[in-house]
């Protein structure tokens, strides 16, 4: 009797402990993201840069820009370009056609002098002021997509007219030179190539003694698509990239109200993504790519707060608005706005910025091409 009331009080004690203690089931296996299909003419397009290392995911990419290659202009005259960084990482890039031939590739030229070897001598001010200057340029343009099979060029001339980052400038001739660059390098490129460039917020500005930025309507006629920078327009407390927000600088907005005001057909514009946050134009950290954005410290530091007027969301020290930046909801927001318009979709600086997973990355594919 003694061990029969021994054995119930003991089974009893059991399935009290597997009620308190379950055995625990592994977690299911996340499922591999399958994108959605690429939907013809739409473009998501990344810049990928010469310092990053990670190789990018063909499946969600219409176009690669890469960045960058620098002018060689000795003494105001032009001599030639190179590649910025090892021609090795260049080179991982361009083979990525082999698998995924629908790929465009373009090489995007900077204003900025970069390469130990090169020293600023004018560059795109100088070069674009002659007939030759442009002549010889758009023909090592041609020789170097046909060296690597690649697909156009970029221009990323910031800004005619203005001096950033130590590049000369000469407001009197800039803007109508960059004019007359774009249309050499559509005459010598023919229609066999693309032709893009990174495009301000505005249109051409008269300044003292003529003009800032770029004729957009002027170069029209030449170009494929235009890669608006639709970031970095405010600082904290501000948002850099904000949708439409009357009280930062400047937005999205009213920067494809400016292309459409000067006669830009909407299907000629690609929306610009940023993949980092912009804090400050001047004290450090300046700026946070997103992958840094999600490993801040959370004692100090709260993500994702979301702001109903710019749509978008920003990071908070303390309490304290620290920067704003790009997620997935406030990317999806963008595209619909954009693609309602008829724009060709996003572009996004830069590839390596993103999170390991992708998180932003496959959201601009998701966005236009699932909408």
């Amino acid at each position: 009797m003694k061990r029969l009331l021994f054995l119930s009080i003991a089974a009893m004690l059991l399935i009290t402990s597997c009620e308190k203690d379950p055995i625990p089931v592994p977690p299911e296996p996340e499922k591999p993201y399958v994108p959605s299909e690429r939907v013809d003419g739409r473009v998501a397009l990344a810049y990928v840069t010469y310092w990053g290392n990670r190789i990018p995911d063909t499946r969600v990419i219409t176009h690669i820009s890469y960045a960058f290659a620098e002018l060689y202009v000795r003494n105001g005259v032009y001599e030639g370009f190179k590649l910025q960084g090892k021609e090795s990482r260049f080179k991982q890039i361009a083979d990525l056609k082999k698998t995924a031939p629908d790929l465009k590739i373009l090489i995007a030229f900077t204003h900025i002098v970069d390469n130990p070897d090169n020293s600023q001598g004018g560059s795109f001010s100088a070069m674009a002021s002659t007939d030759s200057g442009r002549k010889a340029f758009a023909q090592d343009c041609k020789d170097f997509l046909e060296k690597w099979g690649i697909d156009g060029i970029d221009i990323d001339w910031e800004f005619p007219g203005i001096s950033w980052s130590g590049a000369a400038s000469n407001p009197a001739i800039d803007t109508y030179n960059f004019t007359l660059l774009m249309k050499q390098l559509r005459e010598t490129l023919g229609t066999e190539y693309l032709l893009t460039y990174a495009g301000y917020v505005k249109d051409k500005v008269p300044v003292s003694g003529g003009y800032k930025y770029i004729d957009i309507k002027a170069v029209d006629p030449y170009v494929d698509f235009v890669n608006l920078m639709t970031y970095n327009f405010d600082s904290a407390p501000k948002h850099h990239s904000a949708l439409s927000d009357s009280r930062a600088y400047w937005d999205c907005v009213r920067t494809v109200n400016a292309y459409r005001s000067a006669g830009i057909a909407y299907n000629k514009l690609v929306l610009g993504i940023p993949f980092y946050g912009q804090h400050s134009f001047s004290q450090k950290p300046t700026s946070l790519n997103y992958i840094t954005i999600l490993s801040l410290d959370k004692s100090i530091y709260k993500i994702d707060n979301w702001d109903p007027i710019s749509n978008t969301p920003y990071v908070t020290k303390n309490g304290v608005f620290f920067c704003g930046y790009d997620n997935p909801k406030s990317i999806d927001i963008k595209a619909k706005w954009a693609l309602s318009l008829g724009l060709k979709g996003l572009m996004y600086w830069q590839y390596d910025a993103d999170d390991t997973k992708g998180t932003l990355r496959n959201a601009v594919w998701e966005s236009v091409m699932a909408n």
